[in-house]
């Protein structure tokens, strides 16, 4: 016997055992960094989102801008805003278009505007992340010019 094996067995019960430490850190980093990646996931679906619904306010603005009545420039920016949120990929819970049609009342070659302000509720209840809300409503507002002298109706 080595003079190393003679002594060994006498400090083997004094070192400590590391086994399982591995399995408790994991327990405690794990959950903190799901929660991390579901918080960025979050933040990502929200300014994609967000960009997405400034989109369809820009083209349901141009939509309601060529338009020559005012119940039509309604119909047609909401229809575009729909069009255009479906199209990429957005399911509102919940979501609503105001069109301010000031603009189409203003006299041939003077210049208005035409206003589109679209709501959408965006769900994130499908992370499961605490002390997130389960949605948030974006709101979006965008204004496009009439053309100053091309015909219109009231």
């Amino acid at each position: 016997m080595t003079p190393r094996n003679r002594w060994w067995p006498r400090w083997k019960g004094l070192v400590r055992d590391d086994r399982g430490s591995e399995t408790i850190a994991a327990a405690i980093v794990i959950p903190l960094l799901l929660m991390l990646l579901c918080m960025a996931i979050a933040g990502g679906r929200i300014v994609t989102s967000g960009a997405k619904i400034d989109a369809a306010a820009e083209d349901a603005a141009r939509a309601a801008s060529i338009s020559r009545t005012q119940s039509g420039a309604q119909a047609e920016a909401a229809a575009a805003a729909a069009r255009s949120l479906a199209d990429q990929g957005i399911h509102c819970a919940s979501s609503s278009t105001r069109v301010d049609t000031a603009g189409l009342a203003v006299p041939l070659g003077e210049v208005g505007t035409v206003t589109v302000t679209i709501s959408c509720t965006v769900t994130m209840a499908d992370l499961l992340l605490p002390g997130v809300p389960g949605s948030k409503t974006l709101t979006s507002r965008f204004a496009s010019v009439v053309d100053a002298y091309r015909y219109r109706e009231g």
